[in-house]
C-alpha cells in the first residue's frame, strides 16, 4: 500500500438536466433569435401595401388557404422557433385589437432586430439595446398622438365620409381593393347600425354564399342565417311574415328515444301505456304554451322534431331548430327579446317583433330574413363571390375595415397612411437622438431608420425604385416638417405626394399599437439569453426505459 502512488481524485460530474436535453446561451442565441425571425419576416415582407402579393398555404389537412392578410398568414405557419412565435402572438394581438397593420407590425419587429444584430454582435448589452427602444417608443407614440389629427363628430356628412376614407385604405391592399367603393359603403353602414356605445363586432353576421359576383354582395338591416336542417311538414308552414311575433328557446321539442341503459318494470300493458301517454303529454304541453303566446316563429337552438314540426304547420307557424347561438343572439339583440330556457309560463311579453320575416332564396341556398327590428343593434353581410377560397379571403378583408371603422369611432384621431407617419416619425426620432449622449443615441438612430422599413418595402412591392423615392421622402421631410408632414408614397401616381390630401386615412391608434408591439416584441427576444429544449419521449407511454424480459407479444428470443 506504501509503495503505491497516489491517484488523483477524480471530480463527480453533476447532472442538472436530464440527459439529451439540449441548452444553448449566450450571444451565438441571441444573434440564432433574430436570425429566425428575420426569416419569418421575409416570409411576409411582399404581402405588403396595394401591390403586396398573395400567399397560398396549404396545412397538414390539404386545407388551401390563399391571403395577403399578415395575421392569417402568421396563424397559419408552423413556426417551431420558439422566440419567432413571438411575431405570430404579436401579429395575433394587433388584428384583435385594431384590426388591421398585421403585417406592418411584424416587418417593423424584424426591421428592429435586423438594426441592431451588429450591436448585438459587437457585445452591446442587450439591456442597453432594450433601454433605448423603450425610450424611443414613448418619443414615437407621443410624437403620433400630438401631430395627429381630430376628426369632427357635429357634422355627420362629414364624420361619415372619414369613415370611409378610412375604410378604403384598410382595403387598398386586400383583394376587394378592386371593389372599394362598392364594399366602402356596406361596411361605414354596417358599423353604423351597431350599438355606439358597446360598438360590439360580433353582432355584425357574415354569411357566405358561393356563386355570383362580389357585387351581388348584400347588406341585410336585420338578421339572415341559412335554413337549418328540417324535418316533414315543413313544407306546409308558411315562409312569411308581416309584424310577426318571434320566441326564442334553448328547449328541445321532439320525443326522446328511451337509452340503451335505461330501464322501466311494469306489471300491466297499462301502465306501460300510461309512461307512453305521459311522454306525448309532456311535448303537447310544451307545444299548446308555445301556441298560447300567439308566436308566429319559433327559433330554438335545440332540435325540433317532426312531430313539433307538423303540429307548428297545422297552426300556420313557422320553426326552426338547430340554431346556432351566435344567430340566435343576434336575433334576441334586432328582436328585443330573450333565449328562453323552458316553455313554463312563457307569455306574449316574452316574445320578440319585426316589420318583416321571410325565408327566401339566394344563391343555392334558402336563407331566414328578418329585417326592420325596432331594436336593430345589428345587420348581416351576405357574400357572394366564385371559388370558395376567394370568399373566404373577402371576409377576411372585410373584418379588417369593420375594426378599422370601429376604432375610427371610438378614438377620433387620424393619421396618414403609405409610410407618411413612418417618415414623420423617423425625422423626429433623429433630431431628437442629436440630443442625446452615449450609446442611447444610437439605438433611437437604429429604430429611425428601422421605421423607414414601412414606405421601403411600399415601393419594393410596386415595382418602384426605392432608393429614389426613400431619399426624396428623408429630404422633404427634413426641409419642411410642417409644410411635408403627410407625405409619403403615392402608389397610383407613382410619386411623394401628400397623402392626407389624397385622403389615405388610418386611425392613430393603428400606428401607435404597432410601434408599442412590434418594440415590446423586439426587447422581449432580445431579452433571451439561454433557451433549454427538452428531449422528446422516444416512449409513447412517457416512462422511464422498459424493464427487460419477454413480455405479452414480444418475440421469444433464441428458440
Amino acid at each position: 500500500m506504501a509503495g503505491r502512488g497516489q491517484m488523483p481524485m477524480m471530480q463527480p460530474q453533476v447532472i442538472v438536466l436530464k440527459e439529451g436535453t439540449d441548452t444553448s446561451q449566450g450571444v451565438p442565441q441571441l444573434l440564432s433569435n433574430i436570425s429566425a425571425c428575420l426569416a419569418i419576416c421575409d416570409t411576409i415582407r411582399t404581402t405588403l401595401g396595394p401591390r403586396g402579393m398573395d400567399k397560398l398555404i396549404v396545412d397538414s389537412q390539404g386545407r388551401v388557404t390563399i391571403s395577403n392578410d399578415g395575421a392569417t398568414i402568421m396563424k397559419l405557419l408552423d413556426v417551431v422557433q420558439p422566440a419567432a412565435r413571438t411575431l405570430v402572438d404579436i401579429a395575433r394581438a394587433q388584428d384583435a385589437e385594431v384590426g388591421d397593420g398585421t403585417t406592418s407590425v411584424v416587418l417593423l419587429a424584424g426591421e428592429l432586430l435586423k438594426e441592431v444584430k451588429d450591436y448585438v454582435d459587437e457585445g452591446v448589452s442587450s439591456q442597453t439595446i432594450i433601454k433605448g427602444f423603450r425610450r424611443a417608443a414613448d418619443l414615437a407614440i407621443n410624437h403620433i398622438k400630438e401631430i395627429a389629427v381630430d376628426t369632427d363628430r357635429s357634422d355627420k356628412a362629414k364624420f361619415r365620409e372619414l369613415l370611409e376614407k378610412c375604410a378604403a385604405t384598410s382595403m387598398n391592399s386586400k383583394l376587394i381593393g378592386s371593389q372599394k367603393e362598392f364594399f366602402t359603403k356596406m361596411v361605414v353602414d354596417a358599423v353604423m347600425r351597431l350599438d355606439q356605445d358597446e360598438l360590439n363586432e360580433d353582432m355584425i353576421g357574415i354569411k357566405k354564399i358561393p356563386g355570383g359576383a362580389m357585387q351581388d354582395s348584400i347588406l341585410v338591416d336585420g338578421v339572415a342565417f341559412k335554413k337549418s336542417f328540417s324535418y316533414a311538414g315543413f313544407e306546409q308552414q308558411p315562409k312569411s311574415f308581416d309584424s310577426p311575433k318571434i320566441v326564442c328557446l334553448n328547449v328541445e321539442l321532439e320525443l326522446k328515444a328511451e337509452k340503451d341503459n335505461a330501464e322501466v318494470r311494469v306489471d300491466k300493458v297499462s301502465e306501460y301505456q300510461a309512461i307512453v301517454d305521459a311522454e306525448w303529454k309532456i311535448i303537447f304541453d310544451k307545444l299548446a304554451s308555445i301556441v298560447a303566446t300567439g308566436a308566429n316563429v319559433v327559433l330554438s337552438r335545440l332540435p325540433i322534431g317532426d312531430l313539433a314540426t307538423q303540429y307548428f304547420a297545422d297552426r300556420n307557424i313557422f320553426c326552426a331548430g338547430r340554431v346556432s347561438k351566435d344567430d340566435l343572439d343576434r336575433v334576441c339583440e334586432a328582436m328585443g327579446c330573450r333565449v328562453q330556457s323552458t316553455t313554463t309560463d312563457l307569455t306574449a311579453k316574452h316574445l320578440g317583433v319585426c316589420e318583416r320575416f321571410e325565408e327566401c332564396q339566394i344563391g343555392g341556398q334558402r336563407f331566414n330574413v328578418f329585417k326592420g327590428c325596432p331594436g336593430a343593434k345589428t345587420c348581416t353581410i351576405i357574400l357572394r363571390g366564385g371559388a370558395e377560397q376567394f370568399i373566404d379571403e373577402v371576409e377576411r378583408s372585410l373584418h379588417d375595415s369593420i375594426m378599422v371603422v370601429r376604432r375610427a369611432v371610438k378614438n377620433q384621431t387620424v393619421v396618414a397612411g403609405g409610410g407618411a407617419i413612418e417618415m414623420e416619425v423617423s425625422r423626429y426620432l433623429r433630431e431628437t437622438a442629436r440630443q442625446i449622449e452615449g450609446k442611447q443615441q444610437l439605438i433611437i438612430t437604429a429604430v429611425a431608420k428601422a421605421l423607414e422599413v414601412i414606405p421601403r418595402q411600399l415601393c419594393e412591392n410596386a415595382g418602384f425604385d426605392t432608393t429614389d423615392f426613400i431619399t426624396q421622402l428623408r429630404a422633404r421631410h427634413a426641409q419642411d416638417p410642417e409644410r411635408y408632414r403627410w407625405y409619403g408614397v403615392d402608389i397610383e401616381e407613382e410619386a411623394v405626394t401628400d397623402l392626407f390630401a389624397k385622403f389615405v386615412w388610418e386611425p392613430a391608434l393603428v400606428k401607435t399599437n404597432a410601434i408599442a408591439s412590434a418594440i415590446e416584441a423586439a426587447c422581449l427576444i432580445l431579452s433571451v439569453d439561454e433557451t433549454v429544449t427538452s428531449q422528446k419521449s422516444q416512449d409513447p407511454m412517457a416512462g422511464g426505459q422498459p424493464m427487460p424480459g419477454r413480455g405479452r407479444g414480444m418475440p421469444m428470443g433464441g428458440r
